[in-house]
């Protein structure tokens, strides 16, 4: 489950990159919302919503939260704390960010809302990955 959990980061850091990228350029560029836009934001979710609950298995099942009496340890903290609290809040950004933009009429406004929404969950999720385990 661990390994999983690993190799899908891969899968959900490459998608959300480009999802920030695409919003970015829309932006910018003013380009039309479309259809593939759409489906990106919502790949992006799905691929997110099915990491966390993966993590949340290998939180569990691994003993994870048993960590949380050591919080000296900074290494330990990571694993226990830091790294499920940040990725919680950085769904819950995609998932804010995604409810938002459907509600948008303008395609400035969608791009400018995964831009944000997204664009912050990225930053929250490469602030937390637990770079020493992952490599």
């Amino acid at each position: 489950m661990k390994t999983l959990h690993s190799y899908w980061a891969y899968i959900v850091l490459a998608v959300l990159i480009f999802t920030v990228i695409n919003a970015i350029i829309g932006l910018v560029q003013k380009k039309e919302f479309t259809h593939k836009e759409f489906r990106l934001g919502l790949f992006t979710l799905i691929t997110a919503h099915i990491q966390l609950l993966v993590g949340f298995l290998v939180y569990f099942i691994g003993g994870y939260q048993k960590g949380l009496g050591e919080m000296k340890d900074s290494a330990v903290r990571l694993l226990a704390l830091e790294h499920p609290l940040m990725m919680i809040i950085a769904i819950t950004l995609i998932t804010i960010g995604w409810s938002k933009h459907k509600k948008q009429v303008k395609s400035e406004a969608k791009f400018k809302t995964f831009a944000i929404f997204y664009g912050l969950a990225l930053v929250l999720i490469l602030a937390r990955i637990p770079w020493n385990n992952w490599f």
